[in-house]
């Protein structure tokens, strides 16, 4: 992880949802404190998070712990903007995953930075990283790995870690699940050679077709989560239309000072 003094250099003001500090940034902002975190020779990870993340870490205090010590933790959905913008930063801005990730492999480029990719299904790695090298000429893609749908075995954790130590990447990017990913980051961003580690969640398969990407005015509208219901209702149910109302009605309660939370989540008044 940043020493506290590296992080001192970078303004990462952040408001609170229901506990989540999410980052009050925006695109432009979280490149560069991607860019300056490499330069420093720091070691983080960055969390891209909206309602589903934050609703997840409610009932679990490690995810609630993971994603307030993070580097940045992004706001990947148009409700924490909102409530960002209630709580006085107006120039907060939605900080998608797939987005980010594009926006900062392209900027990667002039620095020379190389990429690891880790997580999707058979074969997503791999095509990911043709895709990208299509899309962004120049960018250096120096490894994949796709691992089981569980906790790696300690022969396969060795594996891992050989492979990046080869590959020597300044970030690698993790497509997983929330809150895996995000589990995935804390626990490996000190036992593997890397900078940076960002959890980009669906990522892998937007860009690789697997799932197909909302049009911009959905995601202006917070109606994101709609289209991806549409495409995945057996998964993702549950997800929204369990998870978004109770969404709604504790952070009804935080604006209207009701209720208070703590950085760890707890309810204080």
């Amino acid at each position: 992880m940043s020493t506290p003094k590296e992080q001192a250099k970078i303004q990462n003001p952040r408001c609170n949802v229901l506990g989540v500090n999410i980052s009050a940034t925006c695109m432009d902002k979280v490149v560069r404190i991607a860019d300056a975190h490499i330069r420093q020779g720091g070691k983080g990870y960055i969390c891209v998070t909206g309602v589903h993340g934050v609703m997840e870490a409610q009932s679990n205090p490690q995810l609630f712990e993971i994603l307030n010590r993070s580097l940045v933790t992004t706001p990947d959905g148009m409700p924490t903007v909102w409530v960002g913008h209630l709580q006085g930063h107006r120039g907060m801005r939605r900080v998608y995953g797939p987005d980010f990730m594009l926006e900062f492999c392209s900027y990667s480029v002039q620095r020379g930075y190389r990429h690891f990719l880790y997580g999707g299904n058979p074969g997503v790695a791999e095509r990911l990283a043709q895709v990208l090298r299509e899309k962004i000429p120049g960018m250096q893609i120096v490894g994949t790995y796709t691992p089981p749908f569980r906790p790696l075995t300690e022969s396969e954790t060795s594996e891992l870690k050989e492979a990046v130590k080869d590959a020597m990447p300044d970030v690698i990017w993790v497509g997983l699940s929330t809150p895996k990913q995000e589990l995935f980051m804390a626990e490996y961003i000190d036992l593997l050679d890397t900078h940076l580690m960002v959890g980009v969640g669906a990522a892998f398969d937007i860009h690789t077709g697997g799932i197909a990407d909302a049009p911009d005015w959905i995601k202006r509208s917070g109606l994101q989560w709609l289209h991806r219901l549409y495409q995945e209702p057996r998964r993702l149910w549950k997800r929204y239309l369990i998870n978004n109302p109770r969404f709604i009605w504790k952070i009804g309660l935080q604006l209207l000072q009701f209720k208070r939370y703590s950085v760890d989540g707890h309810v204080i008044r």
